[in-house]
């Protein structure tokens, strides 16, 4: 008898220990298969969590986003634009756990209390492009095997795919938004691993989604997260908010320790945040992570410190957020 208490008790201990431990891990590469767990982990996890699929990519893996909070006001925050930028859903899906264990307990995360999630919700996108994601990760069995061909000369046939950056379709998805999109390079002129723009603005599915959803849930600030570079990119035709949006931008600069980016003289524009900026006429910044790295995604090596440098963003931006007086935007 004595025994089988010891074994119930010993059983029980590690039950709390598992269920006490982090569901992100971080020493691995990101994949939509590992997205998928952690989400559905979190979601049975954390009550304050709302989980809704917006949608789907071009080969039918679901586009997440994941509400935390219970603010009418909102901020949103997308990762993964890129295939090789996976690190970016990474982050967010840790920020994501790190803001809900705080917030269900109703403790401080770090220096930032959690209870301006009472009025200011945030939303995670954590990995927009799942299907160039899966590419990059050289996961091609996952794509129909006709397909496989068209990737393969989409990417100069280089049988390697971790410099792909595109969606499925071969499409940049960040070079897809109506602002400044008929200025863009017309090349590569054709369906490439980068920088093909489209025939059209909005022709991605996974733009489509983005932009619909942001219209449904109309944020107050939007960030859009990159690999690689260290640096806040905050303006394109800000017009009157020009000294708004650089006050909030010099704030994310400093707090994570990232070169505040200059105004270009000519901007070029195509991206989701100059979409959001001339759309909505609100604060949006790309921000890039890491040093750089080149045509890759950049090394697990680097994470623990971009975590550091990110990781009170989020509830920092929230807190901009709240007080921001702005023009309502007809959706």
């Amino acid at each position: 008898m004595k025994k089988l208490l010891l074994i119930v008790l010993f059983l029980s201990l590690q039950f709390e220990v598992a269920s006490k431990a982090k569901v992100v891990e971080t020493n691995r590469p990101y994949s939509y298969e590992i997205l998928k767990q952690d989400i559905e982990k979190i979601n049975h996890r954390y009550n304050k969590v709302d989980v809704k699929g917006i949608g789907k990519s071009h080969f039918g893996r679901k586009i997440y986003a994941i509400r935390l909070g219970e603010g009418k006001q909102s901020i949103v925050l997308i990762g993964a634009h890129h295939g090789r930028e996976w690190m970016t859903s990474m982050l967010l899906m840790k920020k994501l756990e790190g803001y809900a264990e705080a917030y269900q307990n109703q403790t401080d995360f770090g220096t930032f209390s959690t209870n301006i999630l009472n009025d200011v919700s945030i939303w995670f996108i954590p990995m927009l492009n799942p299907d160039g994601v899966t590419i990059q990760q050289n996961t091609l069995d996952n794509f129909p095997h006709n397909h496989q061909k068209h990737l393969l000369a989409m990417n100069e046939g280089i049988e390697n795919f971790e410099r792909w950056k595109a969606n499925g379709l071969g499409v940049d998805l960040n070079r897809q938004y109506p602002a400044g999109w008929k200025n863009l390079n017309h090349q590569p002129d054709s369906p490439s691993y980068q920088f093909y723009k489209g025939k059209k603005t909005l022709e991605a599915k996974e733009v489509k989604v983005l932009t619909q959803f942001i219209r449904d849930i109309n944020p107050m600030i939007a960030v859009a997260y990159h690999s690689s570079g260290e640096e806040v990119f905050w303006n394109y035709h800000n017009g009157k908010h020009l000294q708004r949006d650089k006050h909030i931008a010099k704030k994310v600069s400093k707090l994570t320790g990232y070169k505040l980016a200059k105004p270009p003289k000519q901007a070029t524009g195509g991206g989701f945040t100059d979409w959001f900026i001339t759309h909505y006429h609100r604060p949006a910044l790309t921000i890039e992570i890491s040093p750089l790295v080149g045509e890759t995604s950049p090394p697990l090596s680097v994470f623990e410190t971009e975590w550091e440098r990110n990781k009170y963003v989020g509830l920092s931006l929230a807190e901009e957020a709240k007080h921001l007086k702005i023009a309502k935007i007809s959706r």
